[in-house]
């Protein structure tokens, strides 16, 4: 494919699953008009961020993600949905990637977690690794813009965009400080020469905490092709000229220094290996 058109939404959480299961599909709806060939969704946007997971069953995940996936292929669009996500009796915070026909395809949970992921959630164990229509992709949630390894191995395993779905959790002050998109994760984007798309939360999140919005998707070239506010709920929508994303500094590392070049290549079949078993892992097979 030469070009994708890809949406991310940002989205204030309701506080039930059916609330935020409304939101989602209409947020797909939209895109669907807009004629985007992916969408993505913030981090778990099925549930909300300040959800009492420990009540949260299996049943309900499940539940949750049939509904998706019935609109996904309604809507024939590929959907990137932020999900708490059961692995066994273990609770994870992950993304689960939906095609355009509604089957589960592909499943990352993350595994930098904050201190208050840890009350609840389990370490993923893996690199995301995925296609959406044949476009090799990453992904990595919230906090973990803080590691560029985890984005650096997936580009170099072939991937060419990054999905990042995000769910802010500050104080107020801090929020406002995050406002205009300056918050430096665009460097993801031109340190490895890939596509970037962004989906958060905005607005009160519960406990005194606001997430501040900034949804975006960057191109290669650090450029902001799509911006949201920092209020509102929305649907941003880019085309990404799928050239420009090349892959090539993450690429032209698996070589040099030369050291390390072995190391690197078996890490990369490390990624791919354990990525093609995801579903699995999380009995969405």
């Amino acid at each position: 494919m030469k070009r994708l058109r890809v949406a991310a939404v940002q989205m204030a959480f309701a506080p039930t699953i059916g609330g935020n299961l409304g939101k989602i599909r209409a947020a797909i709806a939209e895109a669907a008009r807009r004629k985007a060939d992916a969408v993505l969704f913030p981090e778990c946007a099925t549930t909300g961020y300040s959800c009492d997971f420990r009540s949260l069953r299996p049943g309900e995940v499940r539940d949750a993600l049939a509904a998706i996936g019935e609109v996904a292929h309604h809507h024939a669009i590929n959907v990137l949905l932020g999900t708490p996500l059961f692995a066994g009796k273990k609770l994870h915070n992950a993304l689960v990637v939906i095609d355009r026909k509604g089957r589960p395809v592909h499943a990352y949970a993350k595994c930098q977690l904050t201190d208050l992921d840890r009350r609840v959630f389990s370490p993923g164990d893996a690199v995301a690794l995925f296609r959406i229509d044949g476009v090799p992709a990453t992904a990595i949630v919230c906090h973990e813009r803080r590691y560029p390894e985890l984005v650096r191995l997936g580009v170099m395993a072939g991937a060419r965009i990054c999905f990042h779905p995000n769910a802010g959790l500050d104080t107020l002050a801090v929020s406002k400080t995050k406002r205009g998109g300056c918050d430096g994760m665009d460097v993801r984007a031109f340190e490895n020469a890939i596509y970037y798309v962004f989906a958060n939360s905005v607005g009160p999140q519960g406990g005194g905490r606001w997430s501040a919005g900034d949804s975006k998707i960057v191109g290669p070239d650090r450029s902001r092709l799509a911006l949201a506010d920092n209020a509102t709920e929305s649907v941003i929508v880019a085309d990404l000229d799928l050239s420009k994303a090349t892959g090539k500094y993450a690429r032209e590392g698996l070589d040099h220094p030369r050291f390390l070049a072995p190391h690197w290549k078996r890490m990369v079949a490390d990624v791919r290996r354990r990525a093609s078993g995801s579903l699995a892992r999380f009995g969405l097979r």
